[in-house]
């Protein structure tokens, strides 16, 4: 009953996991190849992990680049050569005596378009080899800044040591790199001690599941699934005219009956069926095809 079965599984990971852990154990519990996830999540992080499980892998591309949220526990006072707690202690500091105020001074930089430097142990590659193996190997890495959104950061609680706050930023930010540059600007180091991812691209941990959970549903697994269009549900979508299906679903432009739309959009049938991913051509007032997800003779 599962070859078929194409969706979003929305997985709780566990720590200690990596997201490829996740997707080999995926694959065994529900008997499907064709599974990819969203976002790498580093081993010791726990949270959302966005699954596309057969035809809708074809989706995934269009959920890589989107705002992610965490909650991150930052210890301060000793540093890291990975800037979180699996890695080497390279420098321990006492921690300044910090108020509320000091350390809501102190994060406000980051809020907003900011360069950051991604740490060195990051699967980031220079010259086909990922820099993470360069560290490993004793090499000095120093990666280029790269400009990140931080959309928001929400100080939750702070003990004197540990600052839990809350973050929402674009892809390719790394919060393992945002803990160690609030260390440095406090003066006294920092490390990631904790993450838990909360959401991506609108799936929240309400719509996770857990792998033990998965394993005891045995073929009934699919009641986890969530429908392919899922995963493009934050692109703006079409109705499409009955006579232009056929078109699109044979690879051609149709006329379009709206208005300009920036970047890909859903394009569905009267029925509600998800067809294709269409981009408009104001030129020609015309959807045109960027992804057909249906047969002509469904």
């Amino acid at each position: 009953m599962s070859d078929g079965a194409a969706g979003v599984l929305v997985i709780d990971k566990p720590g200690g996991w990596t997201s490829h852990d996740v997707v080999a154990r995926t694959r065994g519990l529900t008997r499907i190849r064709q599974i990819g996830h969203a976002g790498t999540l580093d081993p010791m992080a726990t949270g959302v992990l966005v699954l596309c499980i057969g035809k809708a892998t074809r989706l995934l591309e269009y959920l890589t680049g989107q705002p992610k949220s965490y909650r991150a526990a930052i210890t301060l006072g000793i540093s890291t050569d990975t800037y979180d707690a699996e890695g080497t202690v390279t420098e321990t500091r006492p921690a300044p005596a910090l108020g509320w105020n000091d350390l809501e001074q102190a994060l406000a930089p980051f809020r907003g378009g900011i360069m950051q430097v991604p740490p060195a142990y990051s699967a980031i590659k220079r010259d086909g080899v990922a820099s993470y193996k360069r560290a490993r190997r004793g090499e000095a890495v120093q990666l280029a800044p790269r400009p990140v959104t931080i959309y928001a950061i929400d100080l939750l609680s702070f003990d004197g040591v540990t600052v839990q706050v809350d973050v929402t930023c674009s892809a390719g930010t790394y919060v393992r790199s945002l803990a160690h540059d609030l260390g440095q600007a406090l003066g006294c180091g920092a490390h990631l001690s904790g993450l838990r991812r909360t959401a991506v691209a609108g799936f929240t941990l309400t719509q996770a599941t857990t792998l033990e959970a998965l394993a005891a549903a045995g073929d009934q697994w699919t009641q986890f699934l969530l429908p392919p269009d899922s995963a493009v549900a934050h692109l703006p979508a079409v109705v499409l005219e009955p006579d232009a299906v056929g078109q699109l679903l044979h690879g051609q432009s149709i006329p379009a009956q709206s208005t300009a739309v920036e970047g890909p959009v859903r394009a569905y049938d009267s029925a509600g069926r998800l067809l294709a991913i269409v981009s408009y051509l104001p030129d020609r007032q015309a959807w045109k095809p960027l992804k057909v997800l249906s047969s002509p003779h469904h």
